[in-house]
């Protein structure tokens, strides 16, 4: 029974992680309602999940329960599934931006419910392994359930456990970040059309550049700057584009861009 799983909305962020989850745990396993009953088919049909009628039947064949939905829909899902929680052992899982778990904890004691819950937060990598998600868990999840519900998320890539406190101004840095590394990837790729590249190419070097980077700083433990400057030969062509990306204020807009989407992501939960 522990190894069984509902997810409540499976968008984006829900579908990666269900796919990654089907690849650990039976997909026969794994529950999944969501409102687009296209989606649950083609998730089912990539997948072999099982696909729920309601949020509340999805809720009563799991032990572990992922919330993911919307931050502005949360308490009404929850509430919704209510009825299959009480009297039962379950586990709530939210990856709801910007909600905490002393909200949804207080949502279920209003109703009479008292569930551990962990807050996840990851980023939409997890679909193809490469992700990374946040792990913020209730005091009272049992070192069982955690060591369950961390290998269950494994396919998805990196698992870190951390302080509630800190997943707010994190998520902008890992969650949010995908989307400003694509556009500097295609703005890779156009640079190098410009120069005559053809774009298919130019598309393929430039993500695998920025996988290869990405691998270095992991594995070597090494400053970026140290790795920056390594690549900068004394009167070279790397030196010249960085010197142009610092005329362009290119660190300075992508720490605001951190900065502003961790304003927002804080504010989500008001």
């Amino acid at each position: 029974m522990k190894n069984t799983f509902a997810f409540i909305g499976a968008g984006n962020m829900g579908g990666a992680i269900i796919e990654a989850v089907c690849r650990e745990a039976k997909p026969e396993d794994v529950f999944v309602y969501d409102r687009d009953e296209k989606k649950m088919a083609e998730l089912s049909a990539k997948t072999g999940c099982s696909v729920a009628k309601s949020a509340g039947e999805a809720a009563k064949n799991a032990y572990f329960i992922f919330l993911c939905v919307k931050p502005n829909v949360l308490t009404d899902a929850l509430r919704e599934i209510c009825p299959a929680l009480k009297g039962n052992k379950k586990v709530i899982v939210s990856i709801a931006a910007g909600i905490t778990k002393s909200l949804i904890r207080g949502v279920m004691e209003a109703e009479g419910i008292d569930l551990p819950v962990v807050r996840l937060m990851p980023n939409t990598p997890v679909a193809v392994g490469k992700g990374m998600i946040l792990v913020s868990p209730d005091k009272d999840l049992s070192g069982e359930d955690l060591s369950l519900l961390l290998k269950a998320l494994s396919p998805g890539g990196m698992t870190s456990i951390i302080d509630e406190g800190y997943i707010d101004a994190a998520t902008p840095v890992f969650s949010c970040s995908p989307a400003y590394v694509y556009m500097f990837i295609e703005a890779l790729a156009d640079g190098g059309v410009m120069a005559g590249v053809p774009r298919d190419k130019a598309q393929s070097y430039a993500a695998q550049a920025v996988l290869g980077a990405a691998a270095m700083v992991l594995e070597t433990g090494k400053h970026p700057g140290e790795l920056k400057d390594a690549v900068c030969s004394p009167g070279g062509s790397t030196i010249v584009g960085v010197e142009e990306l610092e005329k362009k204020g290119f660190r300075g807009a992508v720490a605001s861009a951190v900065y502003e989407a961790y304003k927002k992501t804080a504010n989500l939960g008001k």
